[in-house]
């Protein structure tokens, strides 16, 4: 069987749950199965319970990981809805790596490569909203804020012009034809090109990837879990930067008020500790040999 994709940080991954040999491990963002046959492969006593949106991606890991069959549980859904269909009182180990897949970037029909030939983005096909709507017929200033916001572009309002020039004449099919459009050149101190940054946004539009992300967090936060390890990977600034956040106030003891002139409220209030008081990211020879890693930021939590 071919696989088609290199999971980030997986020696990584490895170590920060190689103590945990029982319970329940639960990957939130399963693609092609690369970090979730590594974590069955490395400990035998653990059950696996995974998700996806995607039903590509399902169907291929179900193939892959079909030696593991009576230890597997997979299902088809968003990971901010998976915690509703799980039992999580056995959970030790939690998993999500919430960058696009090689799924989605290598297929020309899934519209979210640059050079593709379709303007789609949709991580779940049977969504409604796609780019194709969103850089064809959402108004000039809500695609300068998408800009703005998501790919933290100073000159959003301008590539918001671009686009609403050219769908002026015709509507505006290709992710390669919208490329052209917005323009490919590196910004000033951004290593990444304008057009991808561009791309990034509508991604984060189309498949609402903060609001999951954050609703996510939420249900974790309410869950009371113990003794279990969660790591998130994170591939833009603005996602890394509210697990941060969260993390921050998961570790945090006493919730009275900074002004308070002492604790009154026990200082109790913390779910656990950081784990990485620094995000992980990949080394110099996996950035080598996987470019779409260097981006990566790995960020983990205990609950105490």
């Amino acid at each position: 069987m071919q696989i088609p994709h290199i999971p980030v940080l997986a020696r990584e991954v490895n170590v920060l749950f190689q103590k945990i040999d029982e319970g329940t491990f639960l990957d939130c963002t399963l693609g092609y199965a690369g970090h979730s046959e590594m974590i069955l492969k490395t400990h035998p006593n653990l059950h696996l319970i995974a998700c996806d949106q995607d039903m590509e991606a399902l169907k291929f890991s179900k193939k892959r990981l079909e030696n593991f069959s009576t230890r597997i549980k997979l299902h088809h859904t968003n990971f901010s809805q998976i915690l509703e269909q799980i039992e999580p009182g056995n959970l030790r180990g939690i998993l999500a790596d919430i960058g696009v897949s090689s799924l989605h970037l290598d297929k020309n029909e899934r519209g979210f490569s640059v050079h593709s030939n379709f303007l789609d983005m949709r991580m779940d096909k049977s969504q409604e909203l796609s780019a194709f709507e969103v850089v064809n017929f959402y108004p000039k200033e809500k695609l300068a804020e998408i800009f703005k916001t998501y790919g933290e572009l100073r000159d959003g309002d301008l590539l918001a012009e671009k686009i609403v020039r050219a769908r002026a004449k015709k509507e505006l099919k290709s992710a390669k034809e919208l490329c052209e459009i917005l323009g490919d050149t590196r910004l000033r101190n951004r290593k990444i090109p304008r057009a991808i940054l561009a791309f990034q946004a509508l991604r984060i539009e189309v498949n609402r990837e903060l609001e999951v992300l954050e609703l996510f967090l939420q249900k974790l936060e309410n869950l009371n879990l113990k003794d279990c390890i969660l790591a998130i990977i994170c591939f833009h600034s603005l996602e890394d930067r509210v697990v941060k956040n969260y993390f921050k106030k998961w570790a945090k003891a006493c919730i009275c008020n900074e002004r308070a002139l002492r604790c009154e409220c026990g200082a109790n209030h913390s779910l656990g500790e950081i784990l990485t008081k620094k995000p992980i990211t990949p080394s110099e020879i996996e950035k080598k040999s996987n470019p779409r890693s260097s981006c990566a930021k790995m960020r983990a939590f205990y609950f105490k």
